[in-house]
């Protein structure tokens, strides 16, 4: 049987499903569908992990689409394969997502660009191409947003700005296809330890990007599996770990004044390094 035998689809698709969430994703659910559809942009990464989901689940079909989500020609062509395919009840999981830790002014625009073709622009092109075919066919949608989503953080501006974003439009879009008994789930996970913080690293900074995260540290197998238990009970957004489902419920009540004030004091990790506009 499978693991969340609640969830049962004929089609997953996963992107930025090469490594972290995405990952986890793919492994807890290839027992709950007869198809997984993996993206990222490593097509290496993405077959291997194909041909051993496939080994281990003998009536899985699991396919490899590598594509750079942030290139607008490669998505509208992933679009159009998926579109192609025949219709079933889908399960979308809008996983793929990139920070860029540092002053706003002293980022480089082209990956500050990057980052909100990805993390906004992407999620609702893939939203949009596909819901028509969820209306008719059965669907739900799930999107990685971000406890950040709740805060201003100043050298984390515009990924936490992003995320707001997905957690706002995931509220609307969920009342919207409620008619059609399509589940929206916001999943804002707080500090984990996956690749994600890496890569947002600008060079030279080896430092947490969190006060204290270890303190707040949640494990990816909660995150996965506190997300597939909320989709199941219909929720609108979950923030996954004791803790930080405690802290949230703290930022949603307090004052704005006094979050400006906290943020204000926040120790800041990276100094800016040049008063020139990139």
């Amino acid at each position: 049987m499978p693991p969340y035998p609640h969830l049962t689809y004929d089609r997953i698709i996963i992107t930025g499903a090469s490594s972290g969430f995405g990952k986890s994703f793919a492994e807890v659910l290839a027992p709950c569908t007869k198809e997984l559809i993996l993206i990222a942009r490593s097509k290496e990464t993405l077959q291997k992990m194909a041909t051993e989901l496939t080994i281990q689940h003998k009536t899985l079909q699991a396919r490899a689409i590598a594509c750079d989500l942030t290139d607008s020609t490669a998505r509208s062509e992933l679009i159009s394969t998926l579109l192609h395919l025949e219709g079933g009840n889908t399960l979308l999981i809008n996983n793929a997502g990139v920070g860029d830790y540092g002053e706003f002014s002293d980022g480089e625009w082209f990956r500050t660009h990057q980052m909100l073709r990805l993390n906004i622009e992407a999620l609702t092109h893939l939203s949009h191409a596909l819901i028509p075919s969820m209306k008719s066919h059965g669907g739900d949608i799930i999107n990685i947003s971000s406890l950040a989503a709740l805060l201003p953080i100043p050298d984390f501006a515009v990924y936490a700005a992003s995320k707001a974003y997905v957690s706002s439009f995931s509220e609307a879009l969920r009342l919207e296809l409620k008619e059609h008994d399509i589940r929206v789930l916001a999943v804002c996970p707080g500090p984990v330890s996956t690749g994600f913080g890496k890569a947002a690293r600008r060079e030279g900074f080896t430092g947490n990007m969190m006060p204290a995260r270890n303190a707040f540290d949640t494990s990816v197998a909660t995150v996965i599996n506190d997300a597939l238990k909320a989709l199941k009970r219909r929720k609108a957004t979950i923030y996954p770990g004791l803790k930080i489902r405690i802290v949230s419920r703290f930022l949603r009540i307090i004052p704005l004044c006094l979050l400006r004030w906290f943020m204000g004091k926040r120790p800041r990790r990276v100094k800016s390094t040049s008063n020139t506009p990139q």
